[in-house]
């Protein structure tokens, strides 16, 4: 399309962002995008895992505009402002009130954050994270991000002491298991990494996605995830959970971390938090909050106000039926993905909770078959489905469909991709 958005955008902004489409939308509401050359797209990417309530939530949208004729920024290190507080607030009683909050802008900047907090208090230097992890784009994050080599590529040095162990991501695991349960090796490396490498007291935190997002949709084993709480415990280390896409619905719970029984002891939350709006926090215990002393960290934007009035209305969105909704959207959806399974070949795994579900696209057994994940997805797109790819070897397709999404849209979204199967 001559003159297209896609084409202004590449005479004035770098190649460095990796675009998923060459898509120029006009409007987005509930479960669809609206392009400039006038097509209707159902909408499974969801911005990333950003609008959890669909676009233009009408609640969110009143929400924002109340809050913009009152007050668009006061700067939370200078005044203290009302939906800033009421925010905090509300997560705080969320989260068991005995937690405290600290607002960022981004997924990234959280994480950067929460791990401040943890050496801070622990006074210890090192941290461990996970292959396939994902965490986001600034130097501190990167350090601890594995998914792809791409993300570190002519940034090293990067942070130091980061050590990475394996994340059980068991489609793929070269290790063997005894009556399907998590293989040992899972668990004796912590023991292999603290005996070889780095003593376990100068760990300040394990930092982990309850469910992996970029590296794959992997859902790890629930006694896995209580395996590194107990970790954590032994050695005085602080759990720090990434739910920056997990969170806020995505897995029809409010957060992830429900589905294992475990509580971190820090949680960085973005994304689905304020539907589309900057905005990400750090969650923690107030007992590790309490020690972080004024000017240990900070920052301009976060805990904008407007930010904050679309998360309190998102979060009432969510809270009345949308989480429900995701559950059962989730259920339905998975089980319609194993069908296919059983029906095309190509498909070599299905797995994720609740609508953070997710198909592995194989060739010859297990071999990742990229060529077909990235057709798949174009065709699905020619048809007016949206859907994105993530994986260390991009042949995994992800499933981010809003909560609110209806049944009707589920098996608008099942038939277009039957057509796409049935057509490579």
């Amino acid at each position: 399309m001559e003159n297209s958005l896609y084409e202004r955008c590449k005479k004035v902004m770098p190649p460095v962002a990796r675009r998923a489409t060459t898509l120029g939308v006009v409007r987005g509401e509930g479960s669809y995008l609206y392009t400039e050359d006038n097509r209707k797209i159902l909408d499974f990417a969801s911005g990333v895992a950003v609008c959890n309530i669909g676009h233009n939530h009408p609640n969110v949208v009143k929400a924002v505009k109340e809050q913009v004729d009152q007050l668009i920024h006061g700067g939370h290190n200078v005044v203290y402002y009302e939906s800033y507080v009421k925010l905090a607030e509300r997560i705080v009683e969320l989260t068991g009130s005995d937690t405290m909050v600290y607002f960022s802008n981004s997924g990234a900047e959280a994480n950067d954050g929460a791990m401040k907090l943890a050496k801070f208090v622990t006074k210890r230097p090192a941290i461990i994270s996970f292959k396939g992890a994902f965490h986001g784009r600034t130097i501190g994050a990167a350090s601890i991000t594995a998914s792809s080599s791409v993300y570190r590529k002519n940034y090293e040095g990067l942070m130091p002491s980061v050590y990475f162990l394996e994340y059980p991501y068991l489609y793929r695991t070269p290790y063997q298991s005894e009556n399907g349960n998590c293989p040992e090796r899972y668990f004796t490396q912590f023991d292999e990494l603290f005996h070889d490498i780095i003593d376990p007291y100068s760990v300040a935190a394990i930092i982990m996605e309850p469910i992996q997002g970029e590296g794959g949709y992997i859902v790890p084993p629930k006694e896995f995830v209580q395996y590194v709480r107990t970790i954590c415990d032994k050695y005085g280390i602080m759990l720090i959970f990434d739910e920056v896409q997990t969170g806020f619905g995505r897995t029809g719970k409010l957060f992830a971390s429900e589905h294992f029984g475990v509580k971190p002891d820090i949680f960085t939350v973005a994304k689905g938090i304020a539907s589309g709006f900057p905005l990400s926090a750090i969650i923690a215990k107030k007992e590790i909050m309490e020690q972080w002393t004024p000017g240990s960290h900070g920052g301009t934007f976060g805990g904008n106000p407007v930010a904050c009035a679309a998360s309190l209305a998102t979060i009432e969105v969510l809270l009345n039926g949308a989480i429900d909704n995701a559950a059962k959207m989730g259920d339905y959806l998975h089980k319609e993905l194993l069908e296919l399974q059983q029906q095309y070949s190509c498909i070599g795994d299905v797995r994720g909770i609740g609508l953070m579900q997710a198909i592995e696209i194989v060739k010859n057994g297990k071999e990742p078959d990229v060529a077909v994940t990235n057709r798949l997805k174009d065709r699905a797109l020619e048809k007016g489905l949206l859907l994105l790819t993530c994986g260390g070897f991009k042949n995994v397709i992800r499933f981010i469909a809003p909560t609110t999404v209806s049944l009707e849209e589920i098996k608008e979204a099942l038939s277009i991709l039957k057509e796409c199967l049935e057509e490579l």
